[in-house]
């Protein structure tokens, strides 16, 4: 079966123990100079991952064009009907990466051919040079095959790429410092085997240690951008984005904090610190230099779910905590990439029971998931001693 060009049914998602690896913070950081840095012979998904890491490129690369004309462009900025922001940059973003289950259709896009009209510029000018010219029946084709009635889900396991074209539209649409990420991910048999993280905007080296004042790092003006990938077994890595023919891929860990008032803390922009059950036991602060006693640092990051699993990832933050409030819907979308990321990087995902996200629960359409009480994601360190917290000071 050619992976690249399917999309098929699946079912629920499951991580076997043997690809955590709890230590993997201890490990040495490598840097490769090569267009992968996993051996072809260990990485099963090695075909599909160059071409994943190729699309979600061009994609950032199209998110950054975008947004450049973004605030002096009349018709770029749109809102759908759940009044989430959606731009050109989501809409060419799924149609450079069609064959997956994404978030848009183009049922809102096909009320303004002015706007089709700049969704096919901006896709056709990020094509491949030998790709034939993309039509405005190929583009909204294209986007339609991740829209919410193209595919069917059973029970049955099998294969399908899941995208966020854009997650944090409204940090894309705030400022050039608030973060955003083109996020994609493969899922075989109902295991997650690969991910590719997008942020054009992140500004911090990954291959330095964080540093005790995070918020100041991003005001250092360099190189922006970076590419985050994972593979099932293969570990998590990361490279420049602006760069990308001259750029290292450096290997991605965890951080190694094991007491909870010693973790970085990052949460939804959405929910308070006070919303959270941790709220009885740690107060908040933002600011690294004044810690007191049972206080925890919160780092302010905007605006979506993946940029938080990318710090994990990276060992900038331990830990991203999320409520389900009653009435909210999880998309799966804002985390399945996040997962593999974190998992391969040494880290955990579960729900506030201690259970892995079952990606199966939604039985129709796949983009639903149902955490209890909601979504922790940690540096395995600390997951236990968080969980047993949140029992303590919760009703789930």
């Amino acid at each position: 079966m050619d992976i690249l060009s399917s999309v098929c049914h699946i079912s629920a998602v499951r991580f076997s123990h043997r690809y955590c690896f709890a230590t993997v913070h201890c490990l040495p950081r490598l840097n490769i100079r090569s267009s992968l840095p996993l051996p072809v012979q260990k990485a099963k998904y090695h075909k599909e991952l160059e071409a994943a890491v190729d699309a979600v490129e061009k994609a950032c690369r199209l998110c950054v064009d975008v947004k450049a004309s973004l605030f002096s462009s009349d018709g770029r900025v749109l809102v759908k009907n759940d009044q989430t922001p959606v731009t050109v940059a989501d809409f060419g973003v799924q149609a450079l990466i069609s064959l997956v289950v994404a978030e848009e259709d183009s049922a809102f896009l096909r009320s303004s051919n002015t706007l089709v009209d700049t969704v096919v510029n901006e896709v056709t000018a990020k094509a491949s040079p030998t790709n034939k010219p993309w039509t405005q029946v190929d583009v909204l084709e294209a986007i339609d095959r991740g829209g919410k009635n193209a595919v069917e889900f059973r029970s049955k396991p099998a294969t399908y790429w899941v995208l966020d074209p854009i997650d944090g539209t409204r940090g894309f649409l705030k400022s050039n410092k608030a973060l955003y990420v083109v996020g994609l991910a493969l899922v075989v048999e109902g295991e997650i085997v690969l991910g590719i993280m997008g942020c054009p905007n992140w500004q911090e080296d990954l291959i330095e240690k964080p540093t005790a004042n995070f918020e100041k790092h991003f005001d250092v003006p360099s190189e922006t951008g970076v590419i985050m990938i994972a593979h099932i077994g293969c570990g998590t890595w990361a490279k420049r984005f602006s760069n990308v023919q001259n750029s290292y891929w450096t290997r991605c860990s965890v951080d190694g904090s094991d007491l909870v008032q010693k973790a970085r803390f990052c949460i939804p922009d959405s929910q308070t610190w006070e919303s959270l059950p941790l709220y009885t036991a740690f107060n908040a602060t933002n600011n690294a230099e004044s810690l007191g006693n049972n206080q925890i640092l919160l780092l302010q990051t905007c605006c979506g779910s993946l940029c938080k699993y990318l710090m994990v990832a990276s060992g900038r933050a331990s830990v991203f905590i999320l409520r389900a409030k009653e009435k909210t819907i999880i998309k799966a979308w804002d985390h399945v990439v996040g997962m593999i990321c974190v998992h391969e990087a040494g880290g955990k995902v579960t729900d506030w029971e201690g259970k892995e996200i079952d990606l199966s629960a939604d039985q129709i359409g796949r983009r639903i998931i149902f955490p209890s009480g909601g979504v922790l994601v940690t540096n395995s360190n600390l997951h236990d001693q968080i969980l047993l917290l949140i029992s303590q000071n919760s009703v789930i």
